[in-house]
């Protein structure tokens, strides 16, 4: 036994021998070539000191020997005669290879570009991330790059390597902010040193029910943001409305969020490159948004390189792409459709169904109508680099919703035909120019324009009353940012900026004749500063914003801190603290004013009917993360005063009435992340307290009609396969509060007309809202340049009758003469989208 273990110890011995022998120092096997073969090789000892080779299976001549040795070395050898052989890098040409992927998930990037500097010679990774070139110039450089990736440079000689080299590309960095969790819940989901969220709309994974990367989706999955109706144009963070959500788009501030009424992102994912979501802690160059600020980015860099996507799911077709015209000039457009109005899916007739339940157009049943909706979104923009540090950026952004509503009807053998509409747009617009004149200092001058406008009409066949209304919003502004860098971890940041809003507001009524038209202006400026430290441990921005409102002659001062400190081995405090104003809010009408569709128009503040909304923040939490956990602790406070009635939502008896009150909102928010290879699940819970104050009301201080006193989600992502994903998840939530009539006296006389009697304000609650939403996708190549990715959602699969919003009308055949209204969430909906990407 003993003698039998000694053998393999001398066999295992010897074939490292063997193996140590096949390598050896190439002016060593020089050597022994030139005594065998009494040749003279003529070479820098510089040069050659530290190569090594592997020497020949058999013995060659010498012209098979210097053949050898062209092919596997990085030298050129030249017989010059008889005795002599040169050695050297000149004229060198080699075979080389390597694999690009991410530094972070090791995959492979595919159509990363590799540029050989000099030799005029360019090619694309495959789609395993692998690239491969023959008779490349040894003295030269190879420049491999990725869209939003840092792109580096390596000399060709380091890449030949056998096996092909693995070349780790690292992704860019945000401006604002660093990454410190570059997969957070899902992949292409990022979490930022500054405590912001970031959605990577090309690397994004899966979530439970969602088949796009939706910024405005995806945000719910986070504590503290919620929807109370589950429209994305209400969302809700920290139990603020969703007018009190900065949203800008490329610098532009956009004044509409949603398609189909709020069901669907009015932004196209597959566009947006990143959009980055901050609940507080703000920096001083954004203003307004007193509740959170959504920076959505597109790709702002020339790519040199033709490229782009289409798809469509169950509602709509879009597409994008990207044109390089030169080195310098490129653009990029794309372009969405709905088919809604050609075309009825499963997902639209459900989608339809739960935005005009309990309406004049799902419950007209006495006439022939018909409906007409469609929307559609499209953007363009050009990329212009003047030099190395100087460039130009222009966008264009529309998006629109069209609703035509038509009612037949037969009076005295005589048809008539009458026409109900819902028109909205949003229109932006900017230019930006951007200029690095030296290491430490760049700036940015930005002018932007945006134009939302809202047309309905309503004709109601029982009263024979024709109701119009009218609301425009015109926005510019000027901007200039400069940065200068102390230091790699001091930023030092300066602006001023210049705005100008106009709103305009019409209401007209056939019968009885009313007519009511409002337009307000209001000019606004601001300078802001803030110092950017970012070291190992510690990260704190300051900022201070001032605010000059020039028609109201008024200063508003506003400090900002953003503070993440480690303690501890992975564990780190958080500190942030604001105070934000806000100049525009949304007047809500109600579900049975026009077409029982839920609309909002804006309006400006006056400083004194509708006064500056004005809000002061705290948040503090601490922050854990060690072995792909992630724990995420966070209380906050934060009070928001000049609010109006007439946008928070809520029925009483004087919501009519010129209400000017607060609410206080406090709370906690939790958050577990435990990530493997293949699995991703998560745990959230939000405990808050949301209540107004209104000294016209009694009682003045009563529950906000946003009040979810305790939201709690779970999800897991599991990835079969790199290419293969499955996510589920389920929502429990406390319901929202709402008012019922006063028993025995549900009914009162206002002027000339009845109305709900209404009781103490949102003193009843709806029951729990309960949903479990699952999603798939599949990602194949069609060819080696088209990539392609199917997704199927399906929201609510207990298909459970969520009540969202519970109201009171008049209704003289109900023995009360009030009738309850509910509205409920959509029920089991399933969706699917196909796309492809070259």
């Amino acid at each position: 036994m003993i003698s039998k273990k000694l053998s393999l110890v001398f066999i295992f011995l010897l074939s490292l021998t063997i193996k140590a022998q096949n390598k050896i120092e190439l002016k060593s096997f020089l050597v022994e070539i030139e005594k065998q073969h009494d040749v003279k090789f003529t070479y820098s000892d510089d040069d050659l000191t530290g190569n090594v080779i592997t020497t020949p299976q058999k013995n060659l001549s010498l012209s098979e020997v210097i053949d050898y040795l062209n092919s596997t070395t990085l030298f050129n050898f030249k017989v010059l005669n008889d005795r002599f052989i040169t050695v050297s890098f000149l004229d060198k040409k080699i075979t080389i290879c390597g694999k690009v992927i991410d530094s972070q998930t090791l995959e492979p990037l595919t159509l990363a570009s590799i540029i050989i500097n000099n030799g005029n010679i360019g090619a694309n990774t495959d789609d395993n991330g692998d690239f491969f070139f023959k008779k490349t110039p040894i003295n030269t450089t190879a420049t491999i790059s990725y869209i939003g990736y840092n792109s580096i440079t390596l000399p060709v000689k380091e890449l030949f390597e056998t096996p092909c080299k693995e070349i780790s590309l690292n992704e860019l960095s945000e401006e604002l902010s660093e990454i410190i969790i570059p997969n957070f819940l899902t992949s292409g989901l990022q979490k930022n040193i500054d405590g912001s969220t970031t959605l990577n709309s090309k690397k994004f994974g899966i979530l439970p029910g969602l088949i796009e990367p939706d910024i405005l989706k995806t945000i719910k999955v986070l504590p503290g943001i919620e929807s109370v109706n589950e429209s994305i144009a209400n969302i809700n963070v920290r139990g603020g409305t969703n007018d009190q959500n900065l949203m800008l788009w490329d610098g532009i501030k956009m004044y509409h969020t949603g398609h189909f009424f709020g069901l669907i992102s009015a932004y196209n994912p597959y566009l947006t490159k990143k959009a980055t979501v901050i609940k507080n802690g703000t920096s001083s160059q954004f203003s307004d948004g007193v509740s959170s600020t959504v920076n959505m980015l597109t790709d702002n860099e020339i790519t040199r390189r033709f490229s782009g996507g289409g798809g469509f799911n169950l509602l709509s077709g879009d597409a994008f792409i990207h044109i390089p015209i030169s080195n310098k000039l490129e653009i990029h457009a794309s372009a969405r459709r709905s088919f809604t109005d050609i075309l009825n899916t499963p997902t639209y007739n459900n989608y339809f169904d739960r935005s005009f339940q309990e309406n004049s157009i799902a419950s007209n049943k006495e006439h022939k109508t018909t409906t007409n909706f469609y929307f559609y979104d499209y953007s363009f923009k050009v990329l212009y680099d003047i030099n190395n540090k100087h460039s130009l950026r222009a966008n264009l952004i529309n998006i629109k919703n069209n609703l035509d509503y038509t009612e037949e009807y037969t009076s005295e053998n005589t048809t008539f035909e009458e026409n109900s509409l819902l028109k909205q747009e949003n229109l932006g617009a900017n230019i930006t120019w951007k200029a690095n004149w030296n290491n430490r200092f760049s700036s940015e001058l930005s002018t932007f324009l945006s134009e939302y406008t809202i047309n309905s009409s309503d004709f109601n066949i029982d009263s024979n009353q024709l109701q119009t209304q009218f609301n425009n919003v015109l926005e510019t502004e000027i901007k200039l940012l400069t940065k200068y860098q102390f230091s790699d971890i001091l930023n030092f940041t300066n602006g001023a900026v210049f705005n100008e809003i106009g709103i305009a507001n019409k209401t007209t009524v056939n019968a009885p004749s009313y007519t009511k038209s409002v337009k307000d202006v209001l000019l606004k400026s601001a300078i802001f500063s803030e110092l950017e430290y970012k070291k190992k441990n510690t990260y704190a921005r300051l900022g201070l914003r001032a605010n000059y409102f020039h028609d109201f002659n008024q200063f508003l001062i506003e400090p900002r801190i953003n503070v993440r400190q480690k303690v501890i081995n992975n564990l780190y405090l958080k500190l942030k603290g604001e105070l934000k104003n806000q100049t525009t809010t949304q007047k809500i009408d109600f579900q049975d004013n026009f077409l029982g569709i839920e609309k909002r128009r804006w309006v400006l503040a006056d400083n004194d009917k509708t006064p500056i909304i004005k809000s002061k923040q705290i948040s503090f939490g601490t922050e854990f993360s060690k072995n792909n956990l992630q724990i995420d602790l966070t209380g906050f406070y934060k009070f928001v005063d000049g609010i109006t009635a007439a946008n928070q939502g809520f029925y009483n008896n004087v919501q009519t009435l010129n209400s000017i009150g607060s609410y206080e909102s406090k709370g906690v928010e939790f958050l577990i992340n435990k990530k493997s290879k293949k699995i991703s699940t998560w745990l959230s819970y939000t405990f808050a307290e949301n209540d107004y104050t209104f000294n016209t009301f009694s009682p003045s201080i009563f529950p906000s009609s946003l009040n979810i006193t305790h939201s709690l989600s779970a999800a897991l992502n599991y990835s079969i396969t790199p290419k293969i994903r499955l996510s589920a998840g389920t929502i429990l939530r406390n319901g929202t509060p709402y008012t019922t009539p006063v028993v025995g006296n549900e009914t009162i006389q206002y002027g000339d007309r009845t109305v709900v009697n209404y009781d103490t304000p949102n003193k009843e609650r709806l029951r729990n809202f309960f949903r479990v939403n699952a999603s798939g996708s599949y990602q194949f190549n069609i060819s080696n340049n088209i990539k392609s990715t199917v997704r199927v959602g399906f929201t609510n699969i207990t298909n459970r009758k969520n009540s969202i919003n519970t109201y009171y009308v008049i209704d003289n055949n109900s023995e009360t003469n009030v009738r309850k209204v509910n509205t409920y969430s959509l029920p089991f909906t399933p969706n699917l989208s196909f796309r492809i990407n070259f």
